[in-house]
């Protein structure tokens, strides 16, 4: 009987092991994992706008900031964990990547003031005083009730690169020539950077043990992982190959809801009824047979900000903007979503436009804080997950994207993915 009882007991010991092991094998995102959190941003300290990319050995840390809705102050906790490549988390001990605690509370906050909507901004530094991570490669940040480790309300990505290797992005024409003017190739040379001075080992140029990727603005859907073509003296190369080429897009879409006293940039409309704030946007157009007009907008991106407050954090409010697309007739064969960081570049159901076929146009509607905001409207075929900006943005060559490339590099001797180069190129 005994025995039989500790038999049972090791079957449900694996069982619940192999369970979690599933769980920690699920793909991190950039998510909200509940309504009541807003206008999460992670990014450098002291330089707003920049991706979430910090180099091993350095004093620089993340900012990571994020309201709850409602007025009542409420504790949280944050937590790193390591990942591989793919994103997917892997089995390193805390140890291993951050010398320091890899969960600790969060105990910066203030309470909104003056505004109609009521709201905690939470804030944290990454890592925390007197920490420093030990690893290069991808990491996950994410935040949770103090009393309820498992229940997640965010999850946000950021990086560490080492710099053993360096990487150079070249913008150029197609190799196929094909629709030279709607589309770009990006090249990649990696070579061993010479000027390293940090404590990781130099790695080897073997392509085996190499893994590009490349990234266009902020978007997930059309990440590229590109394959080696060949050396050229003695650096590798990646280059002239269907996954280097990626579709130009037009300039972004962009809005300013930083005054809600009077209408600003596209919008037509933004008034205050029972307690909240509503916007109403210039109508949308299908642009993808238009002309390209230049436009420098913020490829995306959105910032918080505030004509008539000194602290924007705090005394910016939020407002219901709503978006509207006319079209006669709904696509019958796939989705319209609104993409760029107001929706953290996800194409799922908070980011899907609704035909409503009284107005006879496609609509949507956010909640989000005062500020600038750029987005693109993208296609997503059924059965599809890449968006197409040919539908309703157009492509053409001479929008300004920007491409960022990860080299990681893992030989048999790491027991992980690291981040040996990371380079970024506005074009």
């Amino acid at each position: 009987m005994n025995r039989r009882i500790i038999f049972v007991f090791i079957a449900l010991l694996a069982t619940a092991l192999g369970c979690c092991k599933g769980a920690f094998a699920q793909v991190a995102t950039d998510s909200n994992w509940t309504e009541r959190v807003k206008t999460v941003t992670l990014y450098k300290n002291g330089v707003e706008l920049e991706p979430p990319v910090l180099t091993l050995g350095s004093e620089d840390r993340l900012l990571l900031r994020f309201d709850v809705l409602g007025a009542e102050t409420e504790n949280y906790r944050y937590r790193i964990r390591h990942c591989n490549s793919r994103w997917e988390v892997d089995d390193l001990e805390p140890y291993e990547f951050l010398n320091g605690f890899e969960e600790a509370p969060i105990e910066n906050y203030n309470s909104s003031f003056t505004t109609l909507t009521d709201y905690v901004n939470y804030y944290q530094y990454i890592p925390s005083q007197y920490s420093r991570f030990l690893a290069s490669g991808n990491y996950v940040l994410t935040v949770f009730p103090q009393d309820d480790p498992d229940s997640i309300i965010l999850s946000r990505r950021f990086y560490v690169v080492e710099g053993t290797l360096k990487a150079e992005l070249t913008v150029t024409t197609p190799f196929d020539n094909a629709s030279v003017m709607q589309r770009r190739e990006v090249d990649v040379a990696v070579s061993v950077n010479m000027d390293y001075r940090g404590d990781a080992l130099t790695p080897s140029l073997n392509p085996a043990w190499c893994e590009v990727v490349v990234q266009q603005n902020g978007r997930w859907d059309n990440l590229r992982r590109l394959p080696f073509s060949g050396y050229e003296r003695g650096d590798l190369m990646y280059r002239n190959r269907k996954e280097n080429v990626f579709d130009c897009g037009n300039t972004f879409r962009w809005f300013d809801i930083s005054n809600i006293r009077t209408t600003m940039y596209n919008v037509v409309q933004i008034e205050e009824y029972g307690g909240e704030w509503y916007a109403m946007l210039k109508p949308l157009d299908d642009r993808s047979n238009g002309n390209f007009i230049m436009e420098r907008v913020l490829n995306g991106g959105m910032k918080v900000n505030v004509w008539d407050r000194t602290n924007k954090q705090t005394e910016a409010d939020y407002v219901y903007v709503n978006f509207m697309l006319p079209m006669r007739y709904p696509f019958m064969n796939g989705n319209i979503h609104v993409v760029g960081d107001l929706t953290q570049w996800c194409m799922d159901e908070h980011s899907r436009m609704e035909y409503n076929p009284d107005h006879h146009a496609y609509e949507l509607r956010l909640m989000l804080k005062q500020g600038y905001y750029a987005y693109q409207l993208l296609f997503v075929p059924v059965g599809e997950s890449e968006g197409l900006t040919s539908t309703l943005e157009g492509n053409h060559y001479e929008t300004p994207n920007r491409y960022s490339v990860f080299v990681y590099y893992r030989s048999p001797n790491d027991r992980y993915d690291r981040l040996a180069a990371y380079k970024r190129v506005d074009n």
